[in-house]
Order: structure tokens, then sequence, then C-alpha cells
């Protein structure tokens, strides 16, 4: 009897399980009917029309609209409005919209009232490059090559010197890339910087040298590593330094070191160069100097001889005899000066003076004294006698 109960329990919970089952899939088949026809419904439509958002650019558009429906409508050929539903392709118009430089990212659905809905989503360009050769195009976000548009000419930074023409760029030019996003995003979200870096210039060691708007002085900035710590110092650099001194005194900042600025004052490197040239020129001044000297000594030693000569010529016999020896010549006094004691002053011949002969005059003859005259004898009155 036990058993019996057991059998129809057992039963009786398949049977349920089954229906339960059944159930679902009757559900599970209607609403897969029900979607079928929905579909087949609506792929009866046709298109009521299209509406086409464009997103970024930041309000510079590079693309307009009708740009994007001659993509959608290949030039005018193709209808949208009125068109069967069936008839539309979205992931393959999605993938020629993409095809366009200028568009990132494309997204199309239908909405309700079989509107055609059209989410652009177009690049924002961040730099503009010039190549060594003089070609020039932008950059997005993503380094993506964007070639310059004639609608409109956007206020970027400017970078100069680009090594690469090509499309597709080696390792070394793809993180030269990356620093100039890195670096022009920052110039354009910092306007004081915006308005001050006029050009960066790309050196062939691929780093990057700044001309500022305000201030003949180039700005030695490194790579692009540690960009924003650069710029901090060189705000500090202008505040505490260049607000003082002016904007013009020096020639190069250098900020590519780590808690440095390093300012090179204007005609440094000439002056360099210069002291070279200075050192040869006075060199040359000395040995003039010098020739120039011993020129004069023997002209003035020439002269005092002769003078001496006529001197003694002039003078008449009697003061001859009375006058100094002449002077000892030049040689017999070099002589006497080399068989002098060791410890002794050697003068050089071109310093050696000479000693004037000193005419003795002779004095003055003493005048006779004038004749004694005899003493006239005075007369003596006689005496009377008393």
């Amino acid at each position: 009897m036990g058993g019996t109960v057991n059998c129809t329990m057992k039963l009786n919970r398949h049977i349920r399980k089954m229906l339960f089952v059944g159930l679902w899939c009757i559900i599970g088949g209607g609403v897969m009917v029900l979607l079928v026809a929905a579909i087949r419904n609506r792929k009866d439509k046709t298109c009521a029309g299209y509406e086409i958002s464009m997103a970024g650019g930041n309000g510079q558009w590079f693309m307009n609209k009708k740009e994007v429906v001659d993509i959608l409508t290949d030039k005018g050929t193709v209808a949208l409005k009125g068109r069967s539903l069936k008839r539309f392709d979205l992931r393959a118009m999605e993938e020629r919209l993409q095809k366009n430089v200028w568009i990132r990212d494309a997204e199309l659905f239908f909405d309700n009232n079989q509107v055609l809905q059209v989410k652009i989503a177009e690049r924002d360009p961040i730099a503009r490059i010039f190549t060594a050769m003089g070609n020039s195009f932008y950059i997005d976000s993503s380094c993506e090559r964007l070639p310059l548009s004639d609608k409109v000419s956007a206020k970027l930074p400017v970078f100069t010197g680009f090594p690469s023409e090509k499309a597709r760029v080696g390792k070394a030019d793809s993180l030269l890339l990356h620093h100039i996003k890195q670096v022009s995003l920052f110039i354009q979200h910092d306007p004081f910087w915006m308005a001050q870096i006029a050009q960066t210039d790309i050196q062939p060691d691929r780093k990057f040298e700044m001309i500022p708007m305000v201030g003949n002085h180039v700005i030695e900035f490194g790579d692009g590593t540690d960009f924003d710590k650069k710029f901090a110092r060189l705000l500090q650099f202008y505040r505490l330094v260049l607000s003082k001194t002016g904007m013009d005194v020096y020639d190069r900042l250098n900020v590519q070191y780590d808690r440095q600025v390093i300012g090179v004052k204007k005609g440094t490197y000439v002056a360099r160069v210069d002291s070279v040239q200075a050192a040869r020129s006075a060199q040359a001044l000395i040995a003039s100097a010098q020739k120039a000297m011993a020129d004069t000594a023997s002209r003035q030693q020439e002269a005092r001889s002769q003078e001496m000569l006529s001197s003694v010529n002039n003078s008449p016999a009697k003061s001859s005899a009375t006058t100094e020896k002449p002077p000892i010549p030049v040689s017999t006094a070099l002589k006497r000066t080399s068989n002098s004691p060791k410890n002794s002053p050697v003068k050089d011949r071109s310093y050696e003076t000479l000693k004037k002969p000193v005419k003795k005059v002779a004095p003055p003859a003493k005048k006779a004294p004038p004749p004694s005259k005899k003493p006239t004898p005075k007369a003596v009155m006689p005496k009377k006698k008393t």
C-alpha cells in the first residue's frame, strides 16, 4: 500500500514538471511569433526621414551635415526618405562614415517614428604640426593625422620641424607625437601659456625649443617628460626674475633639468669667443709697445749724444779745460756692468741713461779795487802865543 502511494506521488510530480515546461515553451513561441511579426511589420514600413547630430569639434566644425548626407546618399544617388527600412544596411553605412578621417565614431538607428538617427562624433585637433619639408597637418588626442581644412583654421599650439613625412611612423616618432600631444594639451588648457608660446621647434634630437610671444629669448624645454613641472619652474622664473629684470635680458632659459632653471644672459657666448681674440690682440699690442719703447730709447740716446757733441763743439776753449769728462759710451758701460758684483742689478741697454755734460762756468774775474786817494792834509790853525 505504501509503495503504491509513492509511485502515484512521483507520477504527479513528473506530470506537473512537464506541464510547466510546456507552458514556458508556449509562451516563448508566442513571443517569437510576435517579434517576427513586428519585424516584418517594421520592414514593410518606409523611412520617414533622417536627423543628424554632431558632437566634438570644440565649436569648430571641420565637417558639415551636407558632407554627412553625401556619404549616406552616395552624393545624392541613393534616396533615404521613403525607402523601405529592410533595404537599409545600417552597419555598412556606419563603416562608410567612419572611413572619413574627421569622423571618430558613427552610430545609426531608426526610432519609433521610422526616422533615421545619425550620431556623429568628430575628431578634435589638438596641435598643428609642420614637417621639416614644410608640409602641415593636425593631430587629435589619439595622435591620428588630420588634414587641413578649407572651412576653418583652428587656433592651436604650433610645432615645427617634425622629422617624418609618412603617415605611419616608427617608435621614436610615435613617442615624439605622444610628447607633442601632452605639451599641446597643457598649453591649450592654460590661457597664459596659450598666449605666450608662439611656436615650438623640434630639434634633431627630438627635444623642444619654445619661442615666446613676449621676450627675446629661447626656452630650452627638453622632451615632453615632466612637462607640468617644467612649466611650473618656468612660470616661477618669470614671476621672480623676469618681472624685475625685464623679458629681454636673457638669451636662453633652460628648464629641462630637475629643480633648476638655467638663464643665459645675452652676449655670454659671444664673450667666450671674443676673449680668445682679445688675448691675441693684447699680446700683439704688448709686442708692438715693447718695440716702440726700444725705438724711443734708442732715438733718445742718439738725440742726447748729438746734443752733447754739439755742446762740446760750441763751448769756448777755456771752458773746455774745465768741463767734466764726456759720458761713458754704452758699450763701455755694459762692459763695466758685466764686471760688477753678482748681486748688483744690471740695467738693460734700452733703459741706460746717460748723464749730460755739465759746463763749468769760469768764475767772474774780481774787479780791481778803485785806486785809493791820498788824504789831503787838513789846515791847522797856529796857536796864539801868550
